[in-house]
């Protein structure tokens, strides 16, 4: 009955591994913080002692990337806002309506896409009206608007390829230690 026990636990264990790992990488599709959700599947992997995954580093590794990918989507809206001209103030409408562009998208009925066309809808739109309020002018606001889009593209991909890289870096530990 033990051994019925033990891998039972196994099965849950390495089912709830995998339920993260996926979680965490469609999460990020959405250009949601899905690193922290592969991070917390390699703690579970590291507390389950039957696992024989102890390495401690890769948990302080993936730590440390979700940790830089924050501060690089943090700064990358408004990045791509100031490349093209425009200001602090748009930088920040960019990150604000992609959040509220991200939840009304989501009750578009297209799974998955519409939560991301919300997103980059909304931090185009709310981008673009700041900067024509300011600017008085269409095309430049559009093109400022427009940076802003594309810098939460680039961080979408690379939160979707860090998210990707960790769960398969977290795989072949598990096999490894297996």
């Amino acid at each position: 009955m033990d051994s019925v026990m033990t891998i039972a636990a196994a099965v849950l264990l390495y089912a709830g591994i995998a339920g993260l790992c996926l979680a965490g990488i469609l999460m990020s599709c959405l250009g949601l913080s899905g690193t922290w959700l592969v991070a917390a599947a390699t703690l579970l992997a590291l507390l389950y002692p039957g696992s024989g995954f102890g390495a401690w580093w890769l948990l302080l590794i993936f730590l440390l990337l979700a940790g830089l990918i924050e501060l690089a989507e943090f700064l990358a809206s408004g990045w791509g806002v100031r490349r093209r001209g425009g200001s602090r103030l748009a930088g920040f409408g960019a990150v604000v309506g992609g959040i509220l562009g991200l939840i009304l998208g989501s009750f578009i009925p297209i799974p998955f896409f519409g939560a991301l066309l919300g997103m980059l809808g909304g931090s185009f739109a709310l981008a673009y009206a700041i900067e024509y309020q300011r600017l008085k002018v269409h095309q430049q606001a559009g093109s400022i608007a427009f940076g802003a889009v594309t810098a939460r593209i680039i961080i979408v991909i690379l939160k979707v390829a860090a998210a990707l890289g960790m769960s398969l870096a977290l795989l072949a530990g598990l096999l490894l230690a297996g």
